[in-house]
């Protein structure tokens, strides 16, 4: 049986991906493990899948002066070495890194010990943690044409990005009762990311009385962002998170406002789901999230709405811009060639040999 060791964390986006992967893995015979951090999104989300899991001490590369960047390449180099102790025990034949800080300690630990190592790169320029690890990977797969730019030649694969085949089954009926809603008024779905935005959040719980007179609301807030006193407001529900009711809540949506992360607009995409992307703003990210949105705004896939921008008139008129036309958003999204990218994915780990 061979082993394979999936790695990533800090953000559902860096999970997600590997999730989606679990399935087509366990058809091959894999034995899987992940490695994450002590106690990131990543562990709750793996130990559902009974997936066994091995934590590392974590730090973050912070772009802004922080006290903790003296002390987080400590945790680093800590990960790095129980990294060490972990794969040594593991023996795995092939790693798969999603990408974010936790994932670096790992693939640099693997290619000490010329265990073969393949990355994905999600957005349209490699993150920090990504771009530190790409001289040790064997290859890379991208998930926009225009990353391959950045990426060395002889290590890039264009494979978009895997989505999980359980989002293809969600029934909107299931979906409208979950929630208590009625099929007469349309539903827009909110997902302010894992640890959800203060921005949108603020906004879309500012304007709850002018939007629940035309629209039912989902709103997916991110971990300890609940309003309780919104719980008994009729047409407006709240989620820190959801994950098996996910498919159903992005099946009874008419529209979806999201952050530009690319996992979550690939999932979109791929959903044919009409979407107003809210990119996180240049000043606090480096800028990936906007790239992302500008790429699918073009595409003519979503409507994109700044956040500096953000207002109740604003929004309110881009609700109504992609409700009127939301049509011709499914019609260019229907023309896409981005393809669910497990098969080729999996084909890859498959044919990457062990000890190159």
């Amino acid at each position: 049986m061979k082993r394979i060791v999936l790695t990533g964390g800090g953000t559902a986006g860096h999970v997600t991906p590997c999730i989606a992967l679990l399935p087509e893995l366990q058809k091959e015979g894999y034995d899987i493990q992940y490695i994450g951090s002590y106690n990131g999104i990543e562990r709750k989300l793996i130990e559902e899948y009974n997936i066994p899991y091995h934590g590392i001490s974590s730090g973050k590369f912070r772009r802004y002066f922080d006290p903790k960047n003296f002390s987080d390449p400590f945790k680093v180099m800590k990960g790095y070495l129980e990294a060490l102790k972990i794969l040594k025990q593991l023996k795995p034949d092939i790693i798969f890194s999603k990408g974010g800080f936790v994932s670096v300690p790992v693939v640099l630990a693997a290619k000490k010990y010329k265990i073969p190592v393949i990355i994905h790169e999600s957005d349209m320029t490699p993150g920090l943690a990504n771009r530190l690890a790409i001289p040790s990977a064997t290859k890379i797969c991208a998930n926009f044409p225009e990353t391959v730019k950045y990426l060395p030649p002889e290590k890039a694969v264009l494979t978009g990005t895997p989505i999980r085949k359980e989002l293809f089954c969600g029934n909107k009926i299931r979906g409208l009762d979950f929630c208590g809603f009625s099929a007469n008024k349309p539903v827009i779905l909110i997902i302010g990311g894992s640890s959800g935005s203060r921005a949108i959040n603020e906004l879309i719980r500012g304007m709850l009385p002018t939007l629940l007179r035309d629209y039912q609301i989902i709103h997916l807030c991110g971990k300890g962002n609940l309003d309780e006193r919104l719980n008994e407001m009729s047409g407006y529900v709240q989620y820190e998170y959801s994950k098996s009711e996910l498919s159903d809540l992005l099946a009874a949506a008419d529209l979806v406002i999201s952050r530009a992360g690319a996992n979550a607009i690939c999932e979109l995409l791929a959903l044919r789901k009409p979407n107003i992307l809210i990119p996180l703003p240049a000043a606090s990210s480096r800028g990936d999230q906007i790239l992302n949105a500008e790429s699918f705004e073009r595409q003519g896939y979503s409507f994109v709405l700044k956040e500096e921008d953000l207002s109740l008139t604003n929004l309110l008129q881009s609700i109504k811009t992609v409700m009127d036309t939301k049509q011709e958003f499914i019609n260019a999204m229907n023309q896409s060639e981005l393809n669910n990218s497990i098969d080729t994915i999996v084909k890859l780990i498959k044919e990457t040999p062990r000890n190159l």
